[in-house]
């Protein structure tokens, strides 16, 4: 089951567990904020995010964590290995996820050219050497 983009923003599977559901939700409320590192840190209301501020509130959204949490924090979350509906992709420096398999990531959606944002992106992306694939218990 895949979440269809309407614009910059998402639409959950019907058949998504609730979880996923607020998970995406939580992340359509990024799609206007800019980047800016450090963003989201501090807790899970700021004016601009980082990637890891960015997948932060989308699993505080979801009610799987209870603060905000750095890429190298996001290396321990969860489990190891791909989820069903969510895959996080950390390693020290960035992280990104894979929500009902569309990519949320700050990373320029063209190229390098591009500004970075919180942003979901229909391009897959193979991680690169130093990523670990965690998921929420469950999904």
């Amino acid at each position: 089951m895949m979440a269809r983009l309407r614009g910059n923003q998402a639409a959950a599977p019907e058949a998504a567990p609730l979880t996923v559901k607020r998970a995406i939700w939580a992340a359509n409320q990024l799609r206007s904020k800019p980047y800016r590192f450090g963003g989201g840190h501090r807790c899970f209301s700021d004016d601009a995010y980082d990637c890891s501020g960015t997948v932060s509130y989308m699993l505080g959204g979801a009610g799987l964590i209870k603060a905000p949490m750095s890429s190298s924090d996001l290396r321990k979350f969860g489990e190891s290995g791909n989820g069903k509906w969510i895959t996080v992709y950390a390693r020290n420096g960035h992280t990104y996820a894979i929500i009902a398999g569309l990519r949320l990531d700050t990373t320029p959606y063209h190229s390098f050219n591009d500004h970075w944002a919180p942003r979901w992106q229909l391009t897959a992306r193979v991680p690169a050497k130093g990523f670990v694939a965690r998921h929420p218990v469950g999904l």
